[in-house]
């Protein structure tokens, strides 16, 4: 005779689960997760949330089926609902996954990253991109130098004078934080690989390992009559390359070439200046070399 093991009512039995964890109030919250959604609703791939959960219910233990108390909840997120918590936990817990998950997800969000850094940098000398070859391997040499900055540091600190005032060590921390050069340890699965690529262009575009710029954008630029005499020589003095122009009855167009950190200000200058009457549109956010000729 066969036997059935019965299973609680009041149980659901989850599986191929990943788990996304934060602690929050001296508490922790767990989501069950399809595996390899949580990445993909991070980097903005994955938009349905009913593909990224298993269920919409927040847990304290998601193996035990124990879910988490209202009154749990509305302690670490006062006012919230459900909905807006699970959202925060999904932003900002930590993904919970086997060594050779995790292991993979590294390696994809390593080739996420040199992509977007590729697409993103040239060679200032030459204009051309960079193989994702020469970024990786440049990244990699930015994280032994990090390496063996910090060892240097933790060595440096031990002799130092421990007779300094608690006050005036965490002073001159912070003050030291603000001036902190930026940093490449390689990537991490909490952060999504676009955020990831801006730091790792921000450290490769300090340190220059290797001859490294942003690629160039291409804006289309319009300046009503009344304000483009007074404005253009400021937008002259920011850009890189005008590349065409066209003064008609209505004011002035302008196709320009310009680092992408200008983009803002122009933008600013613009609306300013114009009040609304002006445009700044993107025509390219990445301008190879002879693009512009």
């Amino acid at each position: 005779m066969s036997q059935r093991v019965n299973q609680p009512s009041n149980q659901i039995k989850l599986t191929n689960v990943s788990i996304v964890r934060i602690r929050k109030a001296k508490k922790r919250f767990e989501l069950a997760c399809y595996k390899n959604k949580v990445l993909e609703w991070r980097n903005g791939v994955e938009k349905d949330i009913d593909e990224v959960l298993q269920i919409h219910q927040v847990f304290l233990n998601t193996s035990k089926g124990a879910v988490a108390p209202t009154a749990d909840l509305q302690k670490a997120w006062p006012g919230k609902n459900q909905d807006e918590i699970i959202l925060d936990i999904l932003a900002k817990g930590e993904l919970q996954v086997g060594e050779k998950e995790r292991g993979q997800q590294l390696e994809m969000l390593q080739k996420e990253v040199v992509q977007i850094v590729t697409e993103k940098c040239v060679d200032p000398t030459t204009g051309r991109v960079y193989t994702s070859g020469l970024i990786e391997k440049a990244l990699e040499g930015l994280m032994s130098r990090n390496q063996n900055s910090a060892t240097t540091a933790t060595t440096t600190n031990g002799e130092g004078n421990s007779s300094a005032a608690p006050a005036e060590n965490n002073e001159k921390g912070k003050e030291k934080a603000k001036d902190e050069p930026p940093r490449w340890t390689g990537v991490v699965t909490t952060k999504s690989a676009k955020s990831q690529a801006l730091e790792a262009i921000k450290a490769l575009l300090y340190y220059q390992p290797i001859p490294i710029a942003r690629q160039r954008m291409k804006l289309r630029i319009f300046l009503p009559s009344a304000v483009a005499k007074k404005v253009k020589p400021t937008i002259s003095e920011m850009i890189d390359q005008l590349v065409d122009e066209d003064f008609g009855g209505d004011g002035w167009n302008g196709d320009v070439i310009c680092d992408p950190g200008v983009y803002r200000k122009i933008s600013d200058l613009v609306g300013k200046e114009a009040k609304g009457r002006g445009r700044v549109e993107v025509l390219d956010t990445a301008v190879a070399a002879n693009d512009e000729d």
